[in-house]
């Protein structure tokens, strides 16, 4: 669900400014999922929220959101199962919280 490897590098990297990127990163994603927009905008809002997905790791996350651009893209916006991208976010937010527990601890 979440590419752990990706994860622990993204950490290393940014130190202490590691837990504000992931807080923000989480927000934005739940304000993005919040006001999905109609059907001709699907496209670029997944694709905002793919983007930003893959730079935190959240790999199946990113799939479901590239799979529903690229039905939107085809004008299938209609058919993406957003609530099924919204709860793979929520199941990969969870597994994240799990893991900034275990590395604080």
């Amino acid at each position: 669900m979440i590419d752990w490897a990706h994860l622990d590098d993204l950490r290393a990297e940014m130190g202490d400014s590691f837990d504000e990127i992931v807080d923000v990163f989480l927000q934005e994603v739940a304000e993005g999922l919040a006001l999905m927009g109609p059907v001709d905008r699907l496209a670029m809002d997944l694709h905002a929220l793919k983007g930003a997905a893959l730079n935190l790791g959240f790999a199946d996350f990113a799939r479901l959101c590239g799979d529903g651009e690229e039905r939107a893209v085809r004008g299938e916006g209609g058919q993406v199962d957003l609530a099924s991208v919204r709860a793979c976010f929520e199941a990969s937010k969870r597994e994240l919280r799990v893991y900034l527990r275990h590395k604080a601890a």
